[in-house]
């Protein structure tokens, strides 16, 4: 990566480094590197951490009156893979990204690779300037996030939104298949995934089948691109 580039991607983040070598390491993949220890992964790992510690405390000062359910429904939505990419692609982190020669990959795998290259820059920013810098960045880039966050928000009824969309655009009414279930009869979690045609969605975890569905209804939405659309007709 030339110092161009390096001095443009500080631009865009708000931080200069003064070991550059960590900038360069953050957008290295693994199909690019002399050797995965010469990879972004190791700092995908250490960003992932440091990223979940700040939300996890922003929130837990800025909602008071949140429970520990509410407060893990938003904290789940904010450091998840799908808004990491698409904050990654906000800053357009993902142009610099080196990868290997050929490598073909798909829309789902190029946003996986977004969100690691915006975690990895997490984590170069904590070893070059310390946690407050890294506070300082996250909370710049998923703040406007944070302002919006609202437990109520989450707990949307998107099993409902997602049949109506399934219904006019594909004639037909979503399938809720439950994969698996975990824990002990008084603390137990269920795993669930929705069907629509021939179409299978991520599936998604919840403390109770209503709670799982609804999860895994909110990931077709998204994965279907509407989920933001629909929202903003619901509220017009």
């Amino acid at each position: 990566m030339d110092q161009g580039n390096l001095q443009e991607i500080e631009q865009l983040i708000g931080y200069h480094f003064s070991d550059n070598s960590l900038l360069v390491q953050a957008f290295i993949h693994a199909s690019a590197a002399e050797s995965r220890l010469a990879s972004n992964e190791r700092l995908e790992f250490l960003g992932d951490t440091i990223l979940s510690l700040v939300i996890c405390q922003t929130l837990f000062e800025q909602f008071p009156d949140y429970l520990e359910g509410d407060l893990t429904k938003v904290k789940s939505m904010l450091v998840s893979r799908r808004t990491c990419a698409r904050l990654a692609r906000k800053l357009s982190l993902e142009k610099f990204l080196k990868v290997g020669k050929g490598m073909s990959y798909s829309a789902s795998l190029k946003g996986s690779l977004a969100a690691a290259a915006l975690e990895a820059v997490i984590a170069a920013i904590y070893l070059d300037g310390g946690i407050d810098k890294a506070r300082g960045f996250i909370l710049t880039v998923f703040g406007p996030l944070i302002e919006k966050a609202d437990a109520q928000e989450h707990q949307e009824n998107y099993k409902s939104l997602l049949q109506q969309y399934a219904q006019q655009k594909f004639n037909t009414t979503p399938f809720y298949e439950l994969l698996d279930e975990k824990g002990p009869d008084h603390n137990k979690c269920f795993e669930s995934v929705v069907i629509i045609g021939n179409n299978r969605f991520t599936s998604a975890w919840g403390t109770n089948k209503k709670e799982a569905e609804q999860n895994a209804a909110r990931n077709a939405l998204e994965e279907l691109g509407i989920l933001e659309d629909v929202s903003t007709e619901s509220e017009g």
